[in-house]
């Protein structure tokens, strides 16, 4: 099982990543460090890693991890974001989910827009 750590201005959370090629070429490109977006309940912010669509979902669950082949963005799902119906959360277009956060996810809405995210392995 593969862990990542992801530090997002004062939250920090890991993360386990599953067994798809979007989760394989990820944690290859690890550390990545970037300057976060925030769209609605969700943070997304552009990686060095340039993937299609791989089984991409139009809606996601609550700590999802996505990979947005558009804007070659990693985001992280926790909340309603402007696109969704009722309660679902729905990204701008659809995403490969390759991982979730561990525990409550929500603790990502103390995240501004402009923050560093950075991610990295957690060795077994």
């Amino acid at each position: 099982m593969r862990k990542i750590r992801i530090t997002a201005g004062d939250v920090s959370a890991t993360a386990v990543l599953n067994d798809t090629d979007t989760a394989d070429a990820i944690w290859k490109a690890l550390p990545i460090e970037a300057r976060g977006s925030t769209w609605g309940d969700e943070i997304y912010f552009a990686i060095p890693v340039h993937l299609d669509e791989e089984d991409a979902q139009e809606v996601v669950g609550m700590g999802d991890l996505g990979y947005w082949p558009p804007g070659h963005a990693f985001c992280i799902f926790f909340g309603r974001t402007p696109m969704s119906r009722g309660n679902e959360i729905r990204p701008a277009s659809p995403v490969n989910v390759f991982g979730k956060v561990e525990g409550d996810a929500t603790v990502f809405k103390r995240v501004s827009s402009g923050a560093t995210v950075r991610l990295e392995r957690l060795e077994a």
